[in-house]
């Protein structure tokens, strides 16, 4: 049984009113509580995060209970344990006498234990004739299992909040997931919609996201990347249906259905507008997909790269003015398939677009690329193009015999409204995305 009353600290360490507190919580175990030890332990661990100790004060508390005789914890019995430093020290791994120090005095503090000093400060027992114990001067695990119900609240606690934000992180990953591949699948399959205003938004709650998330930041931020999502899968699933009418012969209303397999369209709707081709002026996709994908040999003639040249097309040629530059793809999706512009950019690294068109100038002087050449592609692209173009050309770099040549006369096409950026990037974010396919 514990002594009665309180005791004060030996030497010129001072009494607080913490230690006066944890006195008296230790006065009201009951007799017939009991707890076993190491489970305690184990909900000590859980609720260090509120209890404000360290994991180091803890290992103290472990190698103290470790001195206890017995598993269980009972408020009939004496709770004092009274190793020396040296034998504490010992069970610690070798902790240095003035850390053990420090971490008793945390735990003391965090009001997990108490001192039981004797009159010279030492730790010791008096046992009678029987070897029971009659009197220990040590520190008393008593506030610890005073405190029992209460560590157990708050290890329950921990654990719950610990498994709602494990579940916050695996829901936004997963929208994160769904967002970034509708997205791509989209632009990949020539989805009308405003894929940009989508990726910009997708792209500026990413950014926010913590690095030490918590439950409180994650959920608003679930919220809005769920939100996105619906929109984004509202937008497609109208297309899907639109482009898919039932084959049902009840139906007395069909969908009108492009006939012409040569539609620009079909490929890249959104790009239709501001090229300002009829439908048999498009060169098809599977012909720049050839080019870059599948690899150049040398610089094709001016003869070979002019299709309004070819039986059967119409020469109706569209001027930069009425064409105006594409817009450009999303960062990510360039990205994704040129990755070897990449350690070109400030740092080693590209952000934003202001990197990419950074990596280009560079890149361009690697390729032997004229300022000319590359400032007139700026002029009728758009300077985002003009640099994914740059990027397209670094990624088979080995197929293409003169850059600037290449650069010249696909500035040339798009001046015409021949030249469209899309499948070209496509093809090369399909071939990134599967090497396997390449190398067989």
């Amino acid at each position: 049984m514990e002594m009665d009353g309180i005791t004060t600290p030996f030497g010129r360490r001072a009494m607080t009113l913490g230690m006066l507190a944890s006195q008296a919580v230790a006065k009201t175990v009951s007799p017939e509580a009991s707890v076993d030890k190491w489970q305690l332990y184990r909900w000590l661990c859980e609720a260090r995060p509120k209890l404000g100790i360290s994991d180091r004060a803890l290992s103290v508390l472990n190698a103290l209970m470790s001195f206890y005789p017995k598993t269980e914890l009972a408020g009939n019995e004496s709770l004092v344990v009274f190793p020396s430093n040296t034998q504490l020290s010992l069970r610690t791994h070798g902790m240095a006498e003035t850390t053990l120090r420090r971490h008793l005095a945390a735990l003391v503090e965090a009001g997990l234990l108490t001192r039981r000093d004797s009159p010279n400060g030492k730790r010791y027992v008096r046992r009678d004739r029987q070897g029971t114990i009659g009197e220990a001067f040590g520190f008393s695990l008593a506030p610890v299992l005073a405190r029992a119900g209460e560590i157990e609240t708050m290890a329950a606690e921990v654990t719950a909040e610990r498994l709602l934000l494990q579940r916050l992180r695996e829901r936004v990953t997963l929208v994160r997931r769904d967002i970034a591949k509708l997205i791509e699948t989209a632009l990949e399959d020539g989805l009308a919609g405003n894929w940009m205003g989508y990726e910009a938004e997708f792209r500026q709650l990413v950014l926010s996201l913590p690095r030490v998330p918590t439950p409180e930041i994650l959920a608003p931020i679930l919220a809005a990347l769920e939100t996105l999502r619906a929109g984004i899968l509202k937008c497609m699933e109208q297309q899907i249906i639109l482009h898919n009418p039932a084959g049902n012969a009840g139906h007395t209303e069909r969908h009108k259905q492009n006939s012409k397999p040569d539609s620009h369209s079909d490929f890249e709707p959104r790009f239709e507008e501001k090229q300002g081709r009829d439908d048999g002026d498009q060169p098809g996709p599977s012909a720049v997909e050839e080019e870059i994908a599948g690899g150049i040999g040398t610089e094709r003639s001016a003869e070979d790269a002019e299709p309004q040249n070819r039986p059967g097309r119409r020469n109706r040629v569209t001027s930069p003015a009425e064409a105006g530059p594409q817009k450009p793809f999303p960062l990510g999706l360039v990205l994704q398939a040129c990755p070897e512009i990449v350690p070109f950019g400030p740092g080693g690294t590209i952000s934003n677009w202001r990197d990419l068109m950074t990596a280009a100038v560079v890149v361009r002087s690697m390729l032997a690329v004229s300022p000319s050449a590359y400032e007139n592609a700026c002029v009728v692209l758009g300077p985002e193009n003009a640099a994914t173009v740059i990027a397209c050309i670094l990624e088979r770099s080995g197929h293409i015999n003169s850059a600037g040549g290449y650069i010249r006369e696909l500035t040339r096409k798009a001046e015409r409204g021949e030249f469209s950026l899309g499948p070209m990037l496509m093809a090369l974010a399909r071939a990134n995305a599967s090497p396997a396919k390449r190398a067989g």
